[in-house]
Parts: structure tokens; C-alpha cells; sequence
């Protein structure tokens, strides 16, 4: 389970900006909304490529890929750093 985080982190860190870049225009004409794609396929190809680990398809990929950015925003909210905003709003 740790090397499947470390090598997606590590994909999410490398390849997903580049990815990014290249998919700008579509990005914006889709208003973000395929960045879900883009979470959807490093997912996929990451977890195919890791032996052990099996993904019956692109679509199991996508959803899981959500899943996993919802849980994540949901933790960033939950240990957010509190003392900065209190700093940046006190008199």
C-alpha cells in the first residue's frame, strides 16, 4: 500500500502538471472539469503499472481517482492551519 501512495504522489507531483499544461485549453473550455479525466488516468496507468494492483478498467480508474480527491479535500479541510488565518484577521 505505501509504494501504491508513493508512486501515485510521485505521479501526481511529476506527470500531472505536465499534463496540465498540456491540456490548458481544455481545461478551461470545460470550465476544470477535466481535470477529473486527467486524476482519472494517471490513476489508472499508475495503478496498472504497479504489479499487484488491478484496474478492470478506465471508468473504476475515474471514480476511484474522485473518491480519493474528495477524501483528501475532505482531511485538507479538516487539518487545515488554523493559526495563520487567526494571525492574518487579528487586529
Amino acid at each position: 500500500m505505501l509504494i501504491g501512495a508513493l508512486v501515485l504522489g510521485l505521479a501526481n507531483a511529476i506527470v500531472r502538471p505536465l499534463l496540465m499544461l498540456l491540456s490548458c485549453p481544455l481545461v478551461i473550455l470545460t470550465l476544470g472539469l477535466f481535470t477529473l479525466v486527467i486524476n482519472g488516468v494517471i490513476f489508472y496507468f499508475v495503478l496498472k503499472w504497479l504489479p499487484g494492483w488491478h484496474v478492470p478498467g478506465y471508468w473504476p480508474a475515474f471514480w476511484g481517482a474522485l473518491v480519493m480527491s474528495v477524501i483528501s479535500w475532505i482531511v485538507s479541510v479538516i487539518i487545515r492551519d488554523v493559526s495563520a488565518e487567526r494571525q492574518r484577521y487579528s487586529p
